[in-house]
């Protein structure tokens, strides 16, 4: 296990969940990972299952619809709608599960991601905003480990010597 930032952060006030997370790889290779269709499919969920991106266009007004498909080859379908971009810094999108036909199960989270690197290390940090504190509660515990299991792909796919930069 290596020693790279990985901290999670409930304020249940706010209804604010907090994460950061740093990578041992240049913020280019990060960002791509966060923003690309083909690299998001690689660690987007966490294992055993997997993403399939069915729509993916990266801009402010796009969207991505994806699945997170398990072993037995059952869907939980999800929106991310893009609503700010700014290149290699920081971008926002409100999330939704939904149906395979892209109708959304609300209320949904809006999550801000912002990205910096230093010493060839690139911090990620993550806030999200969930409106309904009961759906929050709900899903905290198991999005936790799930998003840490996801985050734990991402590494191992940034540490490979072939990854996309």
């Amino acid at each position: 296990m290596n020693n790279m930032l990985f901290d999670f952060n409930f304020d249940k006030p706010t209804k604010m969940v907090y994460i950061n997370r740093e990578f041992a790889a240049d913020l280019p290779k990060v960002w791509d990972a966060f923003t690309k269709q083909e690299i998001l499919d690689q660690w987007w969920a966490p294992k055993p299952f997997t993403s399939r991106t069915k729509i993916m266009n990266f801009e402010e007004g796009g969207r991505r619809f994806y699945a997170m498909v398990s072993p037995e080859g059952d869907e939980r379908w999800a929106v991310h709608q893009y609503t700010s971009i700014t290149p290699k810094t920081n971008f926002k999108f409100f999330n939704a599960f939904s149906d395979e036909d892209e109708n959304l199960q609300l209320p949904g989270s809006d999550w801000d991601l912002s990205f910096s690197e230093q010493n060839g290390i690139t911090k990620v940090s993550i806030s999200i905003y969930n409106e309904s504190i009961e759906r929050l509660e709900a899903l905290l515990e198991g999005f936790k480990q799930g998003f840490a299991m996801t985050l734990n792909s991402l590494e191992e796919l940034l540490a490979e010597p072939n990854a996309d930069s």
